[in-house]
């Protein structure tokens, strides 16, 4: 089956995060979602990603400003800012994300880039 792109679910998402909303975030993910961010190792599977989101994300009390949004075959691709906490220092910095979609409209693959050294 070809894979089904669904770019309001890419705004939701950031939507959802923004709110803390995770039960939400984690509704718009394939569970053999795989989620690179350079020099770190890759989450496999919805239950790493869960536990990532809900006790590891170094991110915290912030807003994402989608600047651009780009819909390909099976992904779309998102530049933005952040703007919010981090590890208690205030932080604002450029991304690009990557969401992959499969057949039933569920993101797959996350790829996030940022101008910060980590995130």
């Amino acid at each position: 089956m070809e894979p089904t792109v669904d770019p309001d679910a890419v705004r939701s998402y950031y939507d959802y995060i923004d709110a803390e909303a995770y039960e939400d975030v984690f509704s718009l993910f394939a569970n053999d979602i795989v989620y690179e961010r350079p020099g770190q190792s890759p989450l496999s599977g919805i239950a790493e990603f869960r536990e990532f989101y809900l006790d590891g994300r170094p991110l915290e009390d912030g807003e994402h400003e989608i600047e651009q949004l780009i819909i390909g075959e099976d992904t779309v691709a998102v530049r933005g800012r952040f703007s919010g906490v981090q590890d208690g220092e205030r932080v604002s910095f450029g991304f690009s994300d990557f969401h992959r979609f499969d057949s039933e409209s569920k993101i797959t693959e996350r790829t996030t880039y940022t101008d910060r050294d980590t995130v």
